[in-house]
């Protein structure tokens, strides 16, 4: 089994290199179909997201197939682009390398759980294309095991490494259960987007979502349950919310101390949870200071980020030895592999001796012949056939040899021969 992987990615190569080389959906089809028409290919899994291009090939034994020239003329690619943008993996290295790549161990953001579900997109499509056979389709089907493991085993995807997640995170320490709470969303960009995703991911009872475009505001809100209002509005909903959260680019606070009050009041001192992720900041820093108010900026979620950040590096080792040792067990899935034919023609030959010496036996009972008697030559000379060639190969190695014969202790192992 020749396993490879040719790849590019975002430690490799930059974006405008890697859109160049990326595939998307509609394509890909045809990309598997081009790549497997190669009679060096002989199975093929094609894996392509914004931060990386790779592809994933059994190859015949005898032939290392120029993947990357297909790559290059299959995507038009007139100009010539720099090696250094490129690596390969080959057998041991290439299992690893796709196991660390499932449990996020190679991804921008190290943990992050996305990749997994785009290397089993890719392995569908490799499927539905009939590029994947017996070798890639268990190494797939093992990396998605060791990611889960790895899920399951250490801390890597626990602590939150984006401000949005934190975000979210820490209004779950103080909340506990969403269901029961009300969020105030203030901005529609992709921060705000993602904060709206957590939050609905995690069940939260109501969305409001405040921007001075109403339009965008209302698109976000559809998505997720929730509805719309303007950022003049924001007062009139202020005491409804347990959670706000802001990320704007004005220039201006659009929370400041008096509404906050007013709002607390209305509250009966129930406090309220704010996160304030705009550089300026949105909600005014002595807010900070009324009672019931817990309030966060940018920079502290920073620190929790950070903190989070060392927290997957010392996941991320245990995850290392988790895939290692899995990849040690590929590997030796691999070798085996390679004892298949040599297995297959062994049991071939010992089924033709045993049909020779039956077919003699069976003449020999027509003849009259004792049956104990031709049951006791079939035994003997099926033993004889089976063990005449290893017993000769034995014979002539110890004759050719001065020391201890590696074949002779294969034999002994091979026959579980003890001294």
């Amino acid at each position: 089994m020749h396993l490879v992987t040719y790849g590019i990615n975002h430690t490799t190569a930059p974006v405008a290199v890697r859109e160049q080389l990326s595939f998307d959906a509609d394509n890909l089809p045809l990309a598997l179909s081009s790549l497997m028409s190669n009679d060096n290919v002989i199975e093929a899994v094609i894996v392509s997201t914004c931060n990386r291009t790779e592809i994933y090939c059994h190859l015949n034994q005898d032939c290392d197939s120029n993947v990357l020239l297909w790559l290059h003329n299959f995507q038009q690619q007139t100009l010539e682009l720099s090696p250094s943008y490129f690596y390969r993996y080959e057998g041991y290295e290439a299992v690893r390398h796709l196991y660390r790549v499932a449990c996020g161990l190679d991804s921008l953001v190290l943990g992050e759980p996305q990749i997994l579900g785009q290397l089993k997109t890719a392995y569908t499509q490799a499927v539905n294309a009939q590029a994947l056979g017996k070798s890639l389709g268990r190494l797939f089907q093992h990396a998605f095991a060791v990611a889960k493991q790895v899920r399951t085993d250490t801390a890597i995807g626990n602590s939150p490494v984006s401000v949005a997640f934190a975000a979210v995170s820490l209004a779950k320490q103080i909340f506990g259960n969403l269901a029961d709470s009300t969020a105030l969303l203030i901005g529609a960009g992709e921060t705000i987007e993602l904060v709206a995703r957590h939050l609905f991911d995690n069940k939260i009872k109501c969305l409001i979502i405040a921007n001075r475009t109403v339009e965008r505001a209302h698109a976000l809100a559809t998505s997720v349950n929730g509805y719309a209002i303007s950022l003049g509005e924001i007062p009139a909903h202020l005491a409804e919310a347990d959670i706000v959260i802001s990320s704007t680019a004005s220039q201006l606070p659009i929370l400041g101390k008096g509404s906050v009050e007013s709002a607390l009041k209305q509250r009966k001192r129930r406090p309220i949870f704010m996160v304030d992720l705009a550089v300026p900041r949105d909600i005014e820093a002595e807010v900070g200071q009324l009672e019931d108010i817990y309030l966060y900026g940018v920079d502290d979620l920073h620190d929790i980020i950070e903190e989070n950040l060392q927290s997957r590096r010392d996941a991320a080792e245990q995850a290392e030895e988790i895939i290692n040792s899995q990849a040690d067990h590929f590997a030796g899935w691999m070798r085996s592999q390679d004892a298949v034919p040599v297995i297959r023609s062994i049991r071939a030959q010992g089924q033709l001796y045993s049909a020779q010496v039956l077919n003699k036996a069976l003449r020999q009972l027509e003849q009259g012949i004792a049956a104990q008697v031709v049951l006791a030559e079939l035994a003997r000379t099926l033993t004889n056939k089976l063990l005449h060639e290893p017993s000769k190969q034995l014979r002539q190695a110890a004759f050719e040899s001065d020391e201890d014969n590696p074949l002779i202790d294969a034999a002994r192992r091979l026959f579980n021969i003890k001294d």
